[in-house]
């Protein structure tokens, strides 16, 4: 523990020692194009040195080095020309334009090397979740992994205990007919808003899950029976239908939930499945 604070601070300290690094580079940068004088190169020069900086806080050190290498060997190439031809004077006093982008590149880097790290370990483990299952991306909503895996701890619970574990399906009636009808944004919208309608009236120890986005399936995990998970189905449907009648894009069409409701029997469910499809059924029930 100690070791990582110590890198911590150590991280910490170079961050601020480029970023101070950085901005008196820059403003001798400045000093040095008001000096020169040269006012068309300088402004390419800064240019070319933006988009060296850009390479290396999107592509890192190694893209960055080779860039600034070949930026300096275009600056010779362009010196030596007008030395031999002699067309021009060369300008030696624009030659810190040699120095000054690598010195900045080098001092981005040490100031948002972790920053940069940080930004690709948080992109690789929401890729690892969604890729793995446990996430629905757009709803951010536990999927069907989660669930079959949720199910068999509710159900050991159950045997242990003896508390009641029930499932409630939930389902959009007509789903298929009303897409037809629907834009994208209205049906990204529905989604949003059944979602949001099932979080707003669920206990913090009931689980909701997004089971399928094409015909949106969600369910929701609860320690209760039969009727008190109708209950709780009941003013997730209340507020789903006013929800929608409160909705200008949503509210001028049938738009209405179905239910199946089932509950864990360890007698006749040997797998999760199969709470999950008794409460599947049991949508085709709800008129």
């Amino acid at each position: 523990m100690a070791e990582n604070n110590n890198d911590d601070e150590k991280s910490s300290l170079l961050q601020d020692v480029g970023l101070l690094v950085f901005l008196s580079l820059f403003s001798a940068t400045a000093i040095l194009m008001a000096l020169t004088g040269n006012i068309l190169l300088n402004v390419i020069y800064l240019f070319c040195t933006v988009m060296l900086l850009m390479i290396t806080y999107f592509f890192g050190i190694l893209p960055s080095l080779i860039s600034n290498i070949v930026f300096i060997a275009i600056q010779a190439i362009i010196m030596i020309y007008q030395y031999v031809s002699q067309t021009a004077r060369i300008p030696w006093q624009l030659s810190f334009w040699m120095v000054i982008p690598m010195l900045l590149s080098l001092a981005l880097y040490s100031m948002t090397k972790n920053q940069v790290a940080l930004q690709k370990s948080n992109g690789e483990l929401r890729t690892a979740l969604i890729e793995r299952g446990a996430f629905d991306e757009q709803t951010n909503l536990r999927t069907t992994v989660a669930y079959i895996e949720d199910i068999a701890v509710f159900a050991e619970t159950n045997r242990r205990f003896d508390i009641p574990v029930t499932t409630a399906i939930i389902k959009i009636r007509y789903f298929n007919d009303l897409r037809r009808m629907m834009s994208p944004n209205q049906t990204k919208l529905l989604l949003k808003l059944t979602t949001d309608s099932i979080k707003e009236k669920t206990r913090t120890n009931d689980i909701t899950y997004l089971l399928n986005n094409d015909d949106p399936t969600w369910a929701i995990l609860l320690y209760t029976d039969n009727k008190g998970a109708g209950i709780a189905t009941g003013r997730i449907k209340e507020g789903f239908e006013k929800n929608v009648k409160a909705n200008d894009s949503l509210s001028t069409m049938a738009i209405s939930m179905i239910v199946g409701i089932a509950s864990w029997d360890s007698s006749t469910m040997k797998t999760p499945y199969d709470l999950m499809n008794a409460g599947i059924h049991e949508t085709q029930y709800d008129v």
